[in-house]
């Protein structure tokens, strides 16, 4: 070699040092393996390259002799982004083999939002000098075989998959093989259990059918998929590629979201009729099945939804469970202990993906947990199933002898399995709906679809109640649809059946169908609002339709304006004298069919009160045509009637008053017709007339006597005058009826045949009746305690129709008798035969209620109506009054015979008889004669102030009161 080229080595060589040696910040640190360390880990020694490129240049650590070198590593096949570089140092004397491991999937730090769900994490390992390492085949993690030689400082570039390696390790060979064998049979130990615990519960499905075993089972299921992914088995199974189970992964979880969700909602039967929870639970449990779908294009996004839908659903489940526990709800206190191992697993899974748990058991031991709460819950569910499930031995002849007697009663078998959520009901329901056998067997739900739409919400809140209470029984009446769309009533009586565990497990009672039963009461209403004569409406149901058609004209001023129509048949009085009550009804019905012929189907027609005739027109808008619409209606009245052989003509009086707008009242309404009908009659009647309001001074008189005797009764200035009833076998009194007086402050002494009419066209007669009934009792209340007597004194009180079908008379006169002490029967209500006979069905059931309370009855003016015979019976009279008709000699030989008979029909009834109209003393005689008891009339006595009367009994010594 010459001078120069000796030269020019010294240079490169010194030049080489200088470059090994002019970054020593930069150079590897070699990590010494031990020969007696069973496994070192590499995790936080390597160094990660991220997005490098295809070919990775990097120095090499410093070898023994201290040089660092400098290699270069292409990518296999040119797409490589990432690489991880590390050192290692065999610092013994002998060589080492050693696997190094990095796993496809660890649940520690993989995180809560885009987590990483494990894949094949090192393509290839390059080495610096030495063996190149070789791959060994692993189902769970990147294994490679790794040679150190004596005293070699080896530099290892690894081509990586991915940007991220959670775990790098060397282990021992033996080491690890030990550890894998040991994993592999915990890991088969909890498969076995969570299988067979999966397959358990699906059976038990079959066996007991609730919905509760088939939700814990998919439970079970979902934790059997995610555990067989988890540990492996999985892909072994499916033979999938190295770490290519996100998907799966992501899907195992999203179904154990979705699951835990189907055991809550059927476990806790939230809601089990409110529709809008089925709603909630079926919307989130399909957004959750929704990322399957989204798993497809990116499992981790879905694996991380999957997750926090998992933490949230586990805290809202624990808040309900708390609360329905402090309800007292036995399926959620039995829940607490196995919930709260789910919140301690949920926060364990929390630390473990966000690195504050960071240990090698951590991610089996969670999986061990997690089959140890899906057992704890199959525990649960299946203590509560079987728990109260059997009926005790004793009861079983009880209930063949119920069973008997429901036999012979005909009742319909009603039996609800709380449990399978399933109705069974005898096959006579079904035949009387025309309903094809087994519709009504099934869910309680499927009831909802043929209950009437207004009976719905009663009949699924009833059943809830009795359910959450575990206690109570269920009497409630119902409409199911027929097979035709008619409805049938049934009135269903049953009772919770209560567990060992204290759950309602059946609710078990009986159907009667009441249809029919239910038709009488809805004909009762009608009658109570409608004519019992003709079937029209009656005052109260025309005022009603009145108002609201005045309603309706206010809301909208442009559509129809209600028109009042009073219409009263001429003379009908005189007609009815001279051929007849009972021609005089068939007048009135064959009027009533003929007016109804000509109105239109808007318009409404009553009968307010005896001939006289309410319309309520809103067929017709103009004036003209509706004075042409009455006028057509005289016409037909005025059409000869067939009675027999007679042929009977009538005429008839109209007044109309058309809607003003504004704030008109529907009584000044009705009052403006009326004043126009009567205008019409002074006029010699056979005319109509529309009401104006130079009218109005022509009623003032009525009007103003009504606003005063309004301000009487609440004055309470009217007068209360009591008239004795004189026992004739001594001619003591007995008892007095009560009389009104008016005193009125201008116009002097106003009849009751002038004021009383008034109140009972202004509707002041309800009010004008409770102010007597209240002001007798209270004199009568006194009398008896400052006057006692062996036997009571008692006072009468009239009624008037409207009061008897006034819904309040009962508890009215309820708080009268509650307020006033007086003996049994001695507030005696007076009841003319024509009140009764109005609506006979409605008035027998009101006057046992009111004979209940200890009020008397009296019967008055008995013998002047119709059907009273028929009907005496009937009703619960304790007293008649004879009409002073037959008591005032009238020349005809037959009244004596019809008194007579009359006061033996009462005694054979074991009624008390009271007759009226005794003016002298052989009126007197004559009635004590006959064997009547009671009399009242001016010889006796006239109507008297309550201090007059007082007087008069205190006149009475007590031995002739006593006797």
């Amino acid at each position: 070699m010459n001078k120069i080229g000796a030269t020019a080595f010294v240079c490169l060589a010194f030049f080489t040092c200088a470059l090994s040696y002019s970054d020593p910040a930069n150079a590897l640190e070699p990590i010494p393996v031990p020969a007696d360390i069973d496994a070192v880990d590499l995790t936080e020694s390597v160094d990660i390259h991220e997005d490098a490129g295809p070919l990775l240049r990097v120095s090499t650590a410093p070898g023994a002799d201290g040089i660092v070198r400098r290699i270069e590593v292409p990518s296999r096949d040119g797409s490589s982004r990432s690489w991880a570089v590390f050192a290692l140092a065999n610092t013994g004397d002998e060589q080492i083999d050693r696997l190094l491991v990095a796993p496809y999937f660890q649940l520690v730090e993989s995180k809560l939002f885009w987590p990483d769900l494990g894949s094949s994490r090192i393509r290839a390992i390059t080495p610096s000098q030495g063996i190149a390492p070789v791959r060994e085949k692993s189902l769970e993690a990147d294994v490679f075989l790794i040679t150190l030689d004596p005293g070699a400082v080896v530099t290892f570039v690894a081509e990586l998959t991915t940007a991220e390696l959670p775990q790098l390790r060397l282990w021992k060979p033996d080491v690890y093989k030990e550890t894998v064998n040991g994993y592999s049979l915990y890991r088969g130990i909890i498969l076995g259990i969570s299988g067979l615990l999966a397959l358990f519960l699906t059976i038990l499905f079959v066996v007991k059918g609730t919905v509760m075993f088939p939700a814990t089972a998919a439970l079970a299921w979902a934790v059997l998929a995610y555990l067989c992914i988890d540990f492996g088995f999985w892909s072994l199974v499916f033979n999938l590629e190295q770490g290519e189970d996100q998907l799966y992964r992501a899907g195992a979880e999203v179904l154990l979201a979705a699951s835990l969700i189907i055991f809550l909602y059927a476990y806790l039967n939230l809601n089990r009729w409110n529709i809008h929870y089925s709603h909630l639970a079926l919307t989130t449990l399909v957004l959750l099945l929704g990322l399957v779908g989204v798993a497809v294009w990116d499992p981790s996004i879905a694996a991380g939804i999957a997750r926090l839908s998992l933490g949230i659903i586990g805290m809202l489940g624990f808040v309900t469970i708390l609360v329905l526990a402090f309800q007292g709800y036995d399926r959620a206190i039995l829940l607490i202990p196995t919930w709260f191992l789910l919140i301690a697993w949920l926060v364990g899974a929390g630390m473990t993906i966000t690195g504050a748990l960071d240990n090698d058991i951590v991610q089996p031991a969670l999986g061990g947990g997690l089959v140890l709460i899906v057992l704890l819950i199959g525990f649960t569910v299946m203590q509560h199933a079987f728990a109260g499930g059997a009926i005790a031995q004793g009861l079983i002849s009880d209930v063949e002898r119920r069973a008997l007697a429901l036999t012979g009663a005909g009742d319909i078998i009603w039996d609800w399995d709380i449990d399978r959520d399933r109705i069974y009901t005898g096959n006579e329901v079904e035949e009387l709906l025309n309903l094809r056998r087994g519709t009504l067997e099934g869910p309680a739900r499927d009831w909802l679809e043929i209950l009437h739409p207004q009976d719905r919400d009663r009949f699924r809140a009833t059943l809830d109640a009795v359910i959450d209470q575990r206690r109570g029984k269920i009497v409630q009446t119902f409409r199911l649809r027929s097979e035709d769309g008619h409805f049938r009533w049934f009135r269903l009586r049953a009772r919770p059946i209560v567990g060992a565990d204290g759950e309602v497990i059946r609710c078990v009672g009986t159907l009667l169908d009441v249809t029919e039963e239910r038709m009488a009461e809805e004909r009762l209403l009608h009658d109570a609002v409608h004519d019992n004569l003709t079937g029209l409406a009656n005052r109260e149901l025309f005022m009603d339709r009145l108002r609201s058609a005045v309603a309706q004209a206010r809301a909208d001023e442009s559509g129809a304006k209600p028109t009042v129509v009073m219409l009263n048949v001429d003379r009908f009085k005189q007609v009815n004298d001279s051929i007849g009550l009972s021609a005089g009804d068939s007048i009135l019905l064959t009027v009533a069919r003929r007016l109804g012929r000509l109105i239109g189907q808007q318009d409404a027609l009553a009968r307010i009160n005896g001939d006289q005739y309410g319309i309520l027109i809103l067929s017709e808008r103009e004036p003209d045509r509706i004075v042409a619409l009455v006028d057509s209606l005289r016409k037909a009245v005025r059409s000869p009637i067939t009675f027999g052989e007679r042929e009977i003509f009538l005429t008839c009086s109209a007044g109309i008053a058309l809607y003003e707008g504004g704030k008109q009242a529907v009584e000044d309404l009705v009052t403006n017709a009326e004043i126009a009908l009567n205008h019409a009659k002074r006029l010699g009647g056979d005319r109509q007339e529309v009401f104006r309001p130079i009218l109005r001074p022509l009623g003032k008189n009525v009007i103003d006597l009504e606003s005063d005797l309004r301000e009487a009764i609440k004055k309470e200035s009217l007068g209360v005058f009591f008239q004795p009833i004189v026992r004739l076998e001594d001619q003591t009194i007995a008892g007095f009826e009560v009389l009104a007086r008016w005193q009125h402050p201008k116009r002097g002494k106003i009849a009751p045949s002038e004021f009383i009419p008034i109140a009972e066209q202004s509707g002041l007669i309800n009010e004008l009746g409770t102010y007597m009934l209240e002001k007798a009792a209270q004199q009568l209340a006194f009398w008896q305690k400052e006057l006692p007597r062996t036997i009571p004194l008692f006072v009468s009180v009239n009624l008037s129709s409207r009061q008897l079908l006034k819904h309040d008379l009962i508890n009215d006169v309820k708080a009268v008798l509650s307020r006033s002490s007086l003996a049994p029967g001695t507030l005696k209500l007076e009841l003319t035969e024509s009140v009764v006979m109005s609506n006979p069905e409605y008035s027998s059931k009101v006057l046992e209620r009111l004979r209940g309370l200890g009020a008397g009855l009296s019967l008055d003016d008995f013998g002047t109506g119709h059907s009273s015979l028929s009907y005496l019976q009937r009703f619960p009279f304790d007293t008649i009054k004879i009409d002073q008709s037959f008591v005032k000699p009238n020349g005809q030989s037959a009244r004596p015979i019809l008194l007579r008979t009359i006061v033996a029909m009462g005694k054979d009834l074991g009624m008390s008889i009271v007759a009226e109209g005794a003016e002298n003393e052989a009126d007197a005689l004559e009635l004590y004669q006959l064997g009547c008891e009671f009399a009242q009339g001016y010889f006796f006595g006239h109507a008297m102030s309550a201090d007059e009367a007082t007087k008069v009994l205190r006149q009475v010594p007590v031995e002739a009161a006593a006797s």
